[in-house]
């Protein structure tokens, strides 16, 4: 799918140095993460949504989770100009990595799939193969991605958590019921989140379904129930109190209350058993009117003590705020939400979407651009070292329209007082959409990731637009990052390239991640260097915004073969500054 990973490092440095920023010479291309993805059709060849963790206890074990499509039924299946979600058919990718990140691997499984729809007949999905979570078709689910990945210890045989018994991986997803039939639905409402585990990553790498548990569902749900946007996390550092318990939190869609707005409270799940069971709290109202909103957009994180912090963007007094609940007794009651930072939500609204987007009309969704990304230095995988210093970034738009600012913040005393936000400096004409940081457990080395538009806001669908990923590093001195460097810039690619299931505009997910040991970083994001752009499907768009009234295109007819062709890429960093 992508090129040659030496063809990329050159042209890498090469856009670095055009734009002033030094790349190590010890960094690492990017590789591609989503390796069993083909390049070709569309939307078996669409990858978004990035989700990577390191095992703490074996630093060389890396996981990665992404939205994956390599299941969906082509476009050529049936009318070629619907281009599907084949009902049924799961979309919780997973890849491993066995050499620290470097390069990547994904399974095949045996579940409910249309890969091989490839038209012109109409698709009829049936069980094959498949390259996302196993079980869940068993399990009359649909695995529907939104990926969150966290490894913690094992529990025992005595059910005590400790690093000798090896490290489990939790998989945290939307799901789905497989049958739209209520009597055999598996839990009630749209979506629910669910949570896999497995204790060996060797042989679910080596396509052994049997490997991961059945799916665990760990929502409260009711009959309109949407469950969504949910990240994982669990304690792994072994001077915690709570060492080993897992949190997941996520935003729960309600009914709506006959015009007095839909309530949407945060929620926040734990287990003590090592994902078995789960014992589901909601933080504070479920109020979400334009005074106040409840936070989205979540991040749950522990430090070295146990305390458990969960983050999110919200409302309050119809200001936007990045807010922190914080519980001190494993979860089981949270104060706050206490005020981190005001945030300036990035992008305009997009009037045929009725969402934010940056890029341009028809572009993609920038919904959670200004939801935090979070990491603490908690000393994992003992505890021992740890400053608990937190950092958090997050996509802000107070300079205004094709001026937003990846925004960092810390702080060094469990959240009671953060630094000033400050914008890192970027390549001129940069505009981070999404952000993520990765401190490693001493605390003395931060990394940042960021995907970033190279193009100022397009008010048509025929001029070139720019996507760009890149990292950067900083050493912490006595709590404050300086001396920053970018460890990789990719040449990035034309997000026209991308898109939705329906055409209708371009899409790449909600987020970026990274990861740190006290010697590494591994960063994932989205990359659309070899999705091919459509005129056929740009006209297409621009008819939703006034323009000649456009017919949806035969995609496979009339565009390029790698139309929509985005994949997660992925670099492992050596620390800089050992």
């Amino acid at each position: 799918m992508a090129q040659p990973r030496l063809v990329i490092a050159s042209v890498a440095a090469f856009a670095a140095a055009l734009c002033g920023a030094a790349v190590a010479a010890y960094a690492a291309p990017a590789n591609e993460v989503t390796v069993g993805s083909p390049p070709t059709p569309f939307s078996q060849n669409k990858q978004n949504e990035p989700a990577v963790a390191i095992d703490a206890h074996d630093p060389s074990v890396v996981v990665a989770g992404v939205n994956e499509e390599i299941d969906m039924e082509s476009c050529a299946a049936g009318d070629p100009s619907t281009c599907p979600f084949t009902p049924g058919v799961g979309v919780s990718g997973v890849y491993f990595s066995f050499d620290s990140g470097t390069t990547w691997t994904q399974p095949t499984y045996s579940g409910w799939t249309a890969r091989d729809c490839l038209g012109p007949a109409a698709c009829t999905p049936g069980v094959g193969k498949i390259g996302t979570l196993p079980r869940y078709f068993e399990a009359g689910l649909v695995s529907d991605g939104d990926p969150a990945v966290a490894f913690g210890p094992r529990p025992g045989p005595d059910g005590k958590f400790s690093w000798s018994n090896g490290s489990r991986l939790y998989y945290a997803n939307l799901t789905s019921n497989f049958s739209a039939v209520r009597q055999l639905e598996t839990f009630r409402g749209a979506e629910a989140i669910a949570v896999s585990t497995t204790d060996d990553v060797r042989a679910a790498a080596r396509n052994d379904a049997s490997a991961w548990t059945a799916p665990v569902i760990i929502s409260r749900q009711s009959s309109t129930t949407f469950s969504d946007k949910e990240q994982l996390y669990a304690d792994n550092a072994a001077s915690s109190r709570f060492f080993g318990n897992v949190y997941t939190c996520w935003a729960s869609f309600r009914s709506n209350s006959h015009g007095q707005a839909l309530p949407v409270p945060l929620m926040v799940a734990r287990s003590s058993d090592g994902g078995r069971t789960w014992t589901t709290n909601q933080l504070g109202p479920a109020t979400n009117n334009g005074i106040s909103q409840q936070p989205d957009g979540c991040v749950v994180r522990t430090d070295s003590t146990g305390n458990v912090y969960v983050f999110g963007v919200g409302l309050r007094g119809g200001a936007n705020l990045e807010l922190m609940y914080k519980s001190t007794d494993g979860g089981a009651h949270f104060t706050g939400p206490a005020t981190v930072a005001p945030v300036v939500e990035p992008g305009v609204l997009d009037p045929a979407q009725g969402r934010p987007v940056m890029d341009g009309i028809a572009g993609a969704r920038v919904d959670l651009a200004g939801g935090p990304n979070v990491d603490i230095a908690n000393g994992r995988p003992s505890g021992v070292g740890a400053t608990n210093e937190i950092f958090m970034t997050w996509s802000d738009g107070r300079a205004g329209l094709n001026h937003e600012q990846l925004m960092l913040t810390w702080s060094r005393n469990g959240g009671t007082s953060w630094s000033t936000p400050s914008p890192l400096s970027l390549a001129p004409g940069d505009r981070p959409v999404y952000t993520a940081p990765a401190v490693s457990p001493d605390g003395a080395d931060l990394y940042v990731v960021h995907n970033s538009f190279t193009t100022p806001y397009r008010d048509n669908t025929t001029d070139p637009r720019g996507l760009v990923g890149e990292v950067q590093h900083a050493d912490v001195v006595n709590g404050v990052p300086s001396g920053w460097t970018t460890l990789e810039r990719t040449p990035g690619g034309d997000p026209r390239g991308s898109s939705t299931n329906s055409l209708t505009a371009e899409f790449l997910g909600d987020y970026v991640y990274a990861a740190a040991t006290n010697d590494r970083a591994v960063a994932v994001w989205n990359d659309a260097h070899d999705a091919g752009v459509c005129p056929s499907v740009n006209a297409y768009r621009d008819s939703f915004y006034g323009g000649p009234a456009a017919p949806a295109p035969d995609v496979l007819g009339t565009c390029p073969a790698t139309f929509g062709n985005t994949d997660i890429l992925g670099g492992s960093y050596p620390d800089p500054t050992p």
